[in-house]
């Protein structure tokens, strides 16, 4: 049974990170942010993933994740989004569709000065065992001035299928982050840095900016080093279209 279960940790493994992207929520750069789409809000994503290293000689699959997601509560205080992402990975993805909701309260809608909150979850696959990784999540956030927006949360998923390299389960960790405009050069750039505990693939620490080339529109440039080092990096470039 164990060498069954490194066997299967392995493969699905191999299948996810071969530079895939999350199911994608409103994000950071990898993690989920405590940010939530306006009623009626359509936001299009196409994030991909390039290895930078090759893998015992073999130079992995680039990835791709379109996804949509759409703001769906008319409230101001209580705000929620539900998205669908189709993952390809060179054509290997037998089982592209993913889904994700969120729900949250932004700063200062519960009291002055109070953080924004958020509560989600993501990667909630169509195939049992082999996509439902089933990500759940809550996140509190707080801006300080010009420091910038604090993030921090918790995650657990899927214990059949959120393993490290070696079978055991792996499947909850930490949410950080950090986000700022960079409004002394440009109020078009932002940059932020986040990471995701545990060694089960999703945990990485990632760094990044992007710059809106116009209202709508923005494209962020990051590096994602995976906290097992077996995963080599990925290079990542996210364009972002609200509608």
């Amino acid at each position: 049974m164990k060498i069954f279960k490194v066997f299967a940790a392995k493969m699905i493994l191999l299948v996810m990170f071969t530079g895939i992207a999350n199911a994608t929520p409103s994000t950071q750069i990898w993690i989920p942010s405590s940010d939530i789409q306006a009623f009626k809000k359509l936001h299009l994503g196409l994030d991909t993933y390039i290895k930078t290293e090759s893998q015992d000689g073999v130079l992995e699959a680039t990835v791709t994740n379109l996804g949509l997601t759409v703001g769906v509560l008319p409230f101001e205080k209580v705000q929620a989004e539900v998205g669908v992402d189709y993952r390809d990975a060179n054509g290997n993805h037998k089982y592209p569709l993913l889904f994700n909701v969120k729900v949250g309260t932004p700063e200062g809608a519960l009291f002055e000065g109070s953080p924004a909150i958020a509560v989600g979850g993501y990667d909630f696959g169509t195939e049992s065992d082999v996509t439902d990784y089933n990500i759940i999540y809550g996140l509190v956030a707080k801006t300080f001035g010009k420091v910038g927006r604090i993030s921090a949360g918790y995650y657990t998923g899927n214990e059949d299928l959120l393993l490290d390299i070696d079978g055991k389960e792996d499947n909850s960790g930490l949410l950080l982050s950090w986000d700022r405009t960079i409004s002394e050069i440009s109020d078009k750039l932002w940059a932020a840095v986040d990471y995701q505990g545990g060694k089960n693939g999703y945990g990485a620490l990632s760094f990044g900016a992007a710059w809106k080339f116009a209202p709508n529109v923005g494209v962020i440039f990051g590096y994602d080093i995976y906290n097992e080092s077996t995963y080599k990096p990925t290079a990542t470039v996210q364009l972002d279209i609200d509608f």
